[in-house]
């Protein structure tokens, strides 16, 4: 039997987490968002104004299907594509608008059917560089790396009623606002300084990437061999 241990980031401690009960507009909809991590965990349950709390869990994966986004079968577009379908993005150009529908149509996966998702968490700072790709900007090639580079981590999040009846607090720890919003406050600057970094570079290095108006007008579909890998470690 195989089990894990996840904890939650939160203004509050958390014993019970409840089902279909918070932001649907999260990353990957309703859902119970966690880390492995407690550094990062404590990192997003503080605010400037209030310190957080690090709620830890033992989740027994027995039965339960997990999907692995960064397992090699799926691509940056696949992630990006779940959060197009639920994140809100003000799209502002044709090429933009375009792009979306092309890649709902394309790229989609069927996520909703898993009890357990693993992938990237999107931090407000990276809708920049999706922003950015969707705007024929910036290179898919560039924004694989930034979501690697900007070291956002990986969250596993908990989307059925079944994971939600496997899941048992084990206790909380305090996270001390004055030291772990800071913290944040660097991650989200470093992503910010990336992402004007590779926009001051020259052209010339773009030569050979892959743009969004490429992929609409190459038909470029999933599993394209030029689509990068998810880079994750």
């Amino acid at each position: 039997m195989k089990k894990i241990k996840l904890y939650h980031g939160s203004e509050n401690i958390i014993k019970v987490p409840q089902y279909h009960f918070g932001n649907p507009k999260n990353d990957y909809g309703y859902g119970f968002y966690c880390t492995e991590n407690i550094e990062l965990a404590k990192e997003w349950g503080c605010t400037e104004e209030k310190d957080g709390f690090a709620n830890e869990y033992q989740l027994n994966l027995e039965g339960l299907s997990v999907l692995n986004l960064s397992d090699k079968k799926y691509n940056i577009l696949n992630w990006l594509t779940i959060l197009l379908e639920n994140r809100i993005f003000e799209l502002t150009s044709d090429i933009s608008t375009a792009a979306k529908q092309y890649l709902l149509q394309n790229f989609a996966i069927p996520y909703r059917k898993f009890d357990i998702i693993r992938g990237y968490r999107a931090d407000d700072s990276y809708f920049a560089f999706a922003k950015a790709f969707l705007n024929n900007t910036i290179s898919i090639q560039k924004l694989n790396q930034a979501m690697y580079l900007g070291k956002l981590g990986e969250q596993v999040v908990l989307k059925s009623k079944k994971a939600f009846s496997q899941i048992t607090f084990i206790s909380s720890s305090l996270a001390d606002r004055n030291f772990y919003y800071p913290k944040k406050k660097l991650r989200d600057s470093d992503a910010r300084n990336t992402f004007i970094k590779m926009h001051s570079e020259s052209e010339l290095t773009y030569l050979n990437e892959l743009f969004v108006m490429d992929i609409l007008r190459g038909g470029i579909k999933n599993g394209d061999t030029r689509i990068p890998e998810i880079l994750f470690k």
